[in-house]
């Protein structure tokens, strides 16, 4: 073992892994940061301040024991340290990429409130897990018991639902899941671009789990390709983990000329020819930013994905426009400095008012200037705007990039007693996860709404023990009934 003190944030300065230098990384899709060595790893796992009240952990959705496993690291232990991390976090070498640790874990490092510069705990992370695959550390899925007179039914393989598959079929339930995609995986397959998460990184989870029995069911609509009622029957649980998909628009004129896309149908386009599958002659023209003068509208982390793409792909120019300022955008202040490095152009405080044709197609965005106003309910400033200020920018392709919403999900599933709230997405117990339908739960994306990938991770975690829970009052009900008759 070796003899490594903690607390070396006196000493050792804050180093994140080097990223590729912006013009090298601009022309692939490989991920931007190739990560730690161990002596670095180590280092700057050493760095933790072992609070007595560690924050790191308390602003986790998922409670990672931090300090613990970064313990571990520093003294050299990366075994026990990856068994640490894998015993809440289904994804730990995902979160460990993707997650806004500036918001969460890092953004409340009680080092980093002193002024030595946060624990590098993302990174970290990612090393151990990626370490733990490379050394064969990871370990199949083992039934705790054969429970495989029950099964369970989850209608989406995003995180919350692929989270909840493994979790019950530890348990010893037979899973099956169903995903409209040719691949399981959801957003972390087909939204999240390869710079930010390649995708071997999933396909080997995904893997993981085929080989433990769960049993998957692609291009599989429900409500199109299997009745819910048929699910239901075929199940003695379902969970909806569908994620939103439905994408917001902004009703304004031209939204629907040719060259106006939605930023969901892009990168699922962008993802897809990544794993070389050969898009339709339509969709390669419409959906590809090579040689194009590209606008994406809207902040946030989905925004930041498409002008980063676009860049990749050989665009002329890519440009982001937003109506707030820097300050109050919603996305990763990291990604921002990301595009800004690959050479993408923002207009801050600037919103579209129309799409311009010309020849049948998109030509340019006319757009206004904005100022900040009073806050909203929210407490965020509103976007106003400035009079006198309209200006034109040429675009060949207009990225619509402003956030997701639910589906009508009782429509799809001709289920229209499954409660929903105002905004569409299924209302869900908040400790049991259940619906208003008998024997169905939901958790993720669609109970909470667009939301981070560790709050699925979370919630599809909460929700199998609250499944087991209800399917094992199940089998003692039956057991009593038996009895007495």
């Amino acid at each position: 073992m070796a003899d490594t003190k903690m607390l070396s944030f006196t000493h050792v300065e804050q180093a994140y892994p080097a990223r590729r230098e912006a013009e090298a990384r601009a022309a692939d899709f490989a991920e931007i940061t190739p990560g730690y060595l161990l002596a670095k790893a180590e280092e700057q796992a050493s760095r933790c301040s072992q609070c007595g009240v560690p924050f790191c952990q308390v602003h986790c959705p998922l409670q990672n024991h931090i300090p613990d496993w970064l313990k571990l690291a520093a003294e050299g232990r990366l075994q026990e340290a990856y068994e640490l991390s894998n015993a809440t976090s289904t994804m730990p070498e995902i979160c460990g990429r993707i997650c806004p640790q500036d918001r969460l874990c890092e953004g409340n490092c009680v080092i980093e409130q002193s002024g030595h510069g946060a624990v590098t705990i993302g990174s970290v992370e990612k090393f151990i897990t990626d370490t733990a695959w490379k050394e064969g550390w990871v370990q199949p899925l083992l039934p705790l018991a054969d429970r495989s007179g029950q099964s369970v039914g989850i209608i989406g393989a995003g995180p919350a639902g692929l989270t909840a598959a493994e979790y019950l079929r530890v348990q010893g339930y037979e899973v099956h899941v169903y995903d409209r995609h040719d691949r399981a995986g959801g957003l972390l397959t087909y939204g999240i671009p390869g710079f930010k998460l390649e995708k071997p990184v999933v396909m080997r989870r995904i893997a993981r789990l085929e080989a433990g029995g769960i049993h998957f069911h692609l291009n599989t609509d429900v409500g199109r390709d299997i009745a819910f009622a048929d699910l239901r029957a075929r199940h003695d649980a379902v969970v909806i983990a569908t994620g939103v998909y439905r994408a917001r628009q902004t009703g304004l004129p031209g939204a629907d000329l040719p060259g106006v896309v939605k930023a969901l149908d892009y990168l699922i386009a962008s993802n897809r020819a990544g794993f070389g599958d050969v898009p339709p002659d339509t969709e390669q023209g419409q959906l590809s930013a090579a040689g194009k003068q590209v606008v994406v509208v809207g902040g946030g982390d989905t925004a930041m994905d498409c002008v980063r793409t676009a860049v990749r792909q050989g665009a002329q120019s890519v440009t982001c426009l937003y109506r707030r300022d820097r300050q109050n955008m919603p996305g990763s202040a990291r990604e921002v400095l990301n595009a800004e490095e690959e050479g993408v152009r923002f207009e801050w405080l600037a919103a579209p008012t129309a799409f311009v044709a010309e020849a049948g197609r998109v030509a340019s965005v006319a757009a206004q200037r904005m100022r900040l106003g009073h806050a909203d309910v929210s407490g965020r400033r509103s976007p106003e705007p400035e009079a006198d200020s309209r200006f034109d920018l040429p675009a060949d392709l207009v990225i619509e990039a402003l956030g997701f919403d639910a589906e009508d999900l009782p429509t799809a599933f001709a289920a229209p007693d499954l409660a929903v709230t105002r905004w569409g997405t299924v209302k869900a117990d908040a400790g049991s996860y259940a619906t208003s339908l008998a024997g169905v739960f939901a958790a993720g994306d669609i109970v909470r709404g667009a939301s981070l990938v560790v709050w699925a991770i979370r919630e599809g975690r909460d929700l199998s023990a609250a499944v087991h829970a209800w399917l094992q009052a199940a089998v003692a009900r039956d057991d009593r009934a038996r009895e007495a008759a």
